[in-house]
């Protein structure tokens, strides 16, 4: 098997993975959804604690809370996750999980929003095309429904924003999350130890359940580190593209599974988003494909120049 299709496989697995979570959050529907967020940000610790503590990299991730410029990233990054992660596990158990796989298919199109308002980055015709077409799904919704798809903005937005944070770390997506986590685990354990001592938290009282809370640790983390390992074996347009496998999936989850409304406003908003999506990705496809095309070119061009050969010289 080759990188590339290793790299395929452990992306498509993540992505199916974080697409099928919703599945274990509904299961825990009887847990508040502060208490989960608890319980899965300490188990995600302990998971990424046995995996850098297997690579030998526990200095690794020490050394960056450690550096007070990197911590105040971490901290902001963590902040942003942490209100991600509450909001998708709230929606799961509120039911409106195909609002939450309605904030995932928007994120990459509000994260280049994100980069034109805050970096200045300058957007092609194309991409303007698809975010306006994406606006108009959301307002669709809006319109027909009237109510504000506040859960899709939030999701997308705050994970739009904690991807321009990350940007500002020098660190892979492992050791950078578990430092979150890492940052976040004490108020999440000290949130569990007062609701054990005062109300009686759900961890022990039920056998099943108590597993459920423990697997939202490695389902947190499992998937990042198959992702990590996909996406350096593909390329953007690829990882793009597989990724929109997750959102699919929550979707299906929830109109399928879940048994939420799936009306014909519904219809016309996702209709009006994946074609703003196809539009986008196809324009990253034809992108990320020139950029490979200019530098293979690059590439002939410094081999030809460092080895020169003329048929004066090949003659006898």
């Amino acid at each position: 098997m080759t990188d590339t299709q290793k790299g395929v496989l452990a992306l498509v697995a993540a992505c199916c993975v974080w697409g099928l979570s919703g599945l274990l959050y509904k299961a825990l529907s009887g847990v508040p959804s502060h208490e989960v967020l608890a319980h899965r940000t300490v188990w995600s610790l302990v998971f990424f604690g046995i995996v850098i503590g297997l690579q030998r990299r526990l200095n690794v991730l020490w050394g960056a809370v450690r550096n007070p410029a990197s911590l105040k990233v971490i901290a902001a990054a963590a902040l942003f996750i942490s209100v991600n992660w509450f909001l998708f596990i709230w929606s799961i158990h509120a039911g409106r999980a195909t609002e939450a796989s309605m904030g995932y298919y928007i994120f990459p199109l509000v994260a280049v929003l994100i980069g034109r308002v805050v970096l200045g980055e300058r957007l092609s015709r194309t991409q303007w095309v698809a975010i306006t077409l994406a606006a108009t799904g959301v307002m669709s919704l809006t319109i027909g429904l009237h109510i504000v798809p506040w859960i899709s903005l939030v999701l997308a937005s705050t994970f739009g924003l904690y991807g321009l944070i990350k940007k500002r770390l020098d660190l892979g997506p492992v050791i950078s999350v578990s430092a979150e986590v890492l940052l976040l685990c004490p108020l999440g354990l000290g949130w569990l130890i007062y609701l054990h001592a005062g109300q009686g938290g759900a961890f022990g009282q039920d056998l099943t359940q108590s597993l459920l809370l423990m697997a939202s640790g490695p389902v947190t983390a499992l998937p990042l580190i198959l992702f990590s390992y996909g996406a350096r074996r593909l390329t953007l347009s690829t990882v793009g593209i597989v990724q929109y496998i997750n959102p699919t999936l929550q979707f299906l989850v929830a109109v399928l599974i879940f048994g939420e409304p799936f009306g014909v406003v519904h219809m016309i908003a996702f209709a009006l988003i994946w074609t703003a999506l196809a539009i986008y990705s196809s324009s990253a496809f034809t992108q990320d494909r020139a950029r490979r095309r200019a530098v293979m070119v690059s590439e002939a061009e410094v081999v030809v120049s460092t080895n020169p050969s003329s048929d004066a010289s090949a003659k006898p």
